[in-house]
């Protein structure tokens, strides 16, 4: 796979199935170079059989949703301004017809049980800003004043003067004529006929102040919202979420889950007696995020009650569904993502697994559809039936053409006998080849099956990639997660490298006097770190990187928490896990590569690193992208992503050439 190949990445949304099961319907999305953005569209599948045929012809069309019978969609699709607003045409297919103005456009939606309405969470910017008034420069607005512990936030910037709210609007009529524009006419006194103007219908606001709104669903009569709360303004980070139900005739709200309760909520699903289910983990303190135990809860008078054993699945990834009396979950086991079912008496059965990453789901009846990600393909759309199951589309043929390598799983004995799971990818042929120790972010994230780019680029070019999930990565159970909790560094440094020397020792062809390390985020932390303390690479990528802990705390989207709880805060526990504190102890060539906008690793973590490089003599170059934040390698530009690329390559092909 080449670097242009990018635009064969072909991901698929979660899907949404018509209640009789009879079709279903997603979004694809991929990079495109030429318009340098990312494009899709809605596509609709009949089922168990048909082809998949698409729906709509927007430039990027996305979150499609059934309405409860099945016969309107609705999805997402920019407005002349280019903010994502909901769209609705009958679900045969037909002209779209806008339902929200939104005026930085829609975050989340959802259809009330009735199809009679859509909620929406929508950001209501403070009155001056954002382009709330005609002519005034986002450079020519008021200050801000801050009085929270948070005031920004990773690809979307400042977050205090524009709160999300909760919003419902009717649901247009896709069946009515469709509307036009009546030419100019005159009438018998000269005086112009006023022209027919197009108002969409009015949204009505259901909440309001500096709280921050996230997660939408309806309560199963439709009377209410569901929604967790956001205090931009605490002066404490605190991960609790607490819960709430909006009514949608606009009287109030009632609190449903408090902070007392201890959880953190990532997804909320209601079936249909009105049982709520949770994904959360418990927070402690409300800090306690490290390798976090989530599982699925129910919500009943006594509080939310656990089905999920945290030592047995991990649901930190996807999302939850209600089926029937059960619901829907992923379980992220390792470097793979399966689809559960869960009883309400805890009882967990499997619907979807093998050499595959879940990462959308919906059901009707015995009748499943998930989009998957596997070695040799970005995305693709499943069908669970009784008990066969068979992939509806083939979006990884271009993927297949470019030529791409199945990397070889792998799992290594390290030093202290722990086992260390990883893969390598390594180009045909008998070699040797030069190799390169690829780290992932997180820590508490993985490597998986999916097509991974990076990887492919490199063995396109020439290199074996050897890449695994050391102790901090999730996956693996809460202790191999929490690890590394406050002893970053240690274990971490360990597996990787026991398992980068495992796979050389283990392939003939691997050349492991020829190697070079990178990684982005936390592997741009454990690269540098690599590299202060063991000296035997050609040459390093850092990027992105956690670097410095001790301005991360006031720069990061993050810092009030994240810092604190994974190197600690006293000044010598900070300094013994720190890449700054050991930057004097790198000899290694190091290419230092950052976004402009990443707010989750601010940029003064790469400047500091670099210009601490340059100034000690170690060979070091800097690549800064403008306008990219810290998603630039999954969803930055294309052309960014293909200069990276070209980067990257042309530091390899320096520092270590392939010949």
């Amino acid at each position: 796979m080449r670097a242009t190949d990018i635009e064969t990445l072909i991901a698929v949304s979660r899907p949404d199935i018509a209640p009789d099961g009879s079709f279903a319907v997603f979004a694809t999305s991929r990079p495109d170079i030429a318009a340098n953005r990312g494009v899709g569209q809605v596509w609709r599948v009949d089922l168990p059989d048909g082809a998949p045929r698409r729906l709509t012809r927007g430039t990027a069309d996305g979150s499609p949703k059934l309405s409860p019978d099945g016969t309107r969609l609705a999805f997402v699709r920019g407005d002349a301004k280019g903010k994502p607003q909901v769209h609705v045409i009958p679900a045969a297919g037909g002209e779209p017809v806008q339902a929200t103005d939104a005026s930085l456009g829609v975050e989340e939606y959802a259809w009330s049980p009735d199809g009679a309405s859509l909620a929406f969470l929508a950001r209501v910017p403070e009155k001056g800003r954002y382009g709330s008034v005609e002519g005034l420069d986002a450079a020519a607005e008021s200050p801000r004043r801050i009085t929270g512990i948070r005031w920004h936030a990773n690809g979307l910037g400042y977050i205090g003067d524009r709160p999300s709210h909760v919003f419902v609007v009717a649901a247009p009529d896709v069946d009515a004529e469709p509307f036009y524009e009546p030419a100019a006419a005159v009438r018998p006194d000269d005086a112009p006929v006023p022209k027919k103007t197009v108002v969409a219908a009015e949204a009505r606001q259901l909440t309001d102040g500096t709280t921050s709104h996230g997660g939408l669903v309806f309560s199963a009569d439709g009377s209410e919202l569901l929604t967790a709360t956001d205090d931009i303004e605490s002066a404490v980070r605190d991960l609790r979420t607490r819960v709430v139900a909006v009514a949608v005739d606009g009287s109030g709200e009632r609190e449903v889950l408090a902070f007392d309760a201890g959880l953190s909520v990532f997804d909320i699903a209601v079936a249909d007696d009105g049982t709520v289910a949770l994904l959360g983990h418990e927070v402690g303190d409300g800090r306690d995020f490290i390798a976090p135990g989530v599982g699925l809860f129910l919500l009943g008078p006594e509080g939310p009650r656990r089905l999920t054993d945290v030592d047995e699945v991990y649901l930190g990834e996807g999302h939850l569904s209600a089926s029937g009396d059960d619901f829907l979950v992923h379980d992220s086991t390792r470097g793979r993502v399966r689809l559960l079912r869960v009883s309400r008496d805890g009882a967990v059965a499997e619907v979807l697994g093998g050499d595959l990453e879940v990462s959308g789901h919906a059901a009707a009846g015995e009748r499943v559809v998930a989009a998957v990600a596997r070695p040799d393909s970005f995305g693709e759309l499943m069908l669970v039936d009784g008990g066969t199951t068979r992939t509806l589309t083939d979006f990884g043929a271009g993927a297949a053409a470019s030529g791409i390598a199945i990397p070889r799983e792998l799992t290594v004995t390290g030093r202290d006998g722990y086992p260390v799971h990883g893969w390598v990818a390594a180009p045909e042929g008998e070699g040797p080849f030069p190799v390169i120790l690829q780290i992932h972010g997180g820590p508490f994230a993985s490597y998986g099956v999916h097509l991974f780019d990076e990887t492919q680029v490199l063995v396109d070019a020439g290199y074996a990639v050897v890449y695994s999930n050391p102790r901090g990565s999730a996956g693996y159970g809460p202790a191999h997660g929490r690890s590394i909790r406050q002893q970053m560094g240690t274990v971490d440094f360990a597996d990787v490298i026991d398992f980068f020397e495992g796979a050389i020792a283990s392939d003939e062809r691997l050349d492991g006097e020829r190697v070079g390390v990178q990684g982005g985020s936390y592997g741009g932390y454990l690269t540098a770190w690599v590299i202060a303390h063991d000296h035997r690479f050609a040459g390093a990528i850092v990027e992105r990187g956690f670097l410095e802990p001790v301005s991360f705390q006031g720069t990061s989207d993050i810092g009030s928490f994240f810092g604190d709880e994974y190197v600690g805060v006293s000044a010598d526990d900070i300094a013994r896990q720190s890449p700054m504190a050991v930057v004097g102890q790198v000899k290694t060539p190091t290419l230092v590569m950052h976004s402009e906008l990443d707010f989750r690793c601010p940029l003064e973590q790469a400047t500091r690193y670099y210009t601490a490089l340059r100034r000690q003599g170690t060979e070091a170059e800097m690549l800064v992208f403008p306008g990219e934040n810290h998603e630039l390698t999954r969803s930055g530009q294309p052309r960014h992503r293909v200069e990276r690329f070209d980067a990257v390559l042309d530091w390899w092909a320096r520092h270590l050439p392939v010949g």
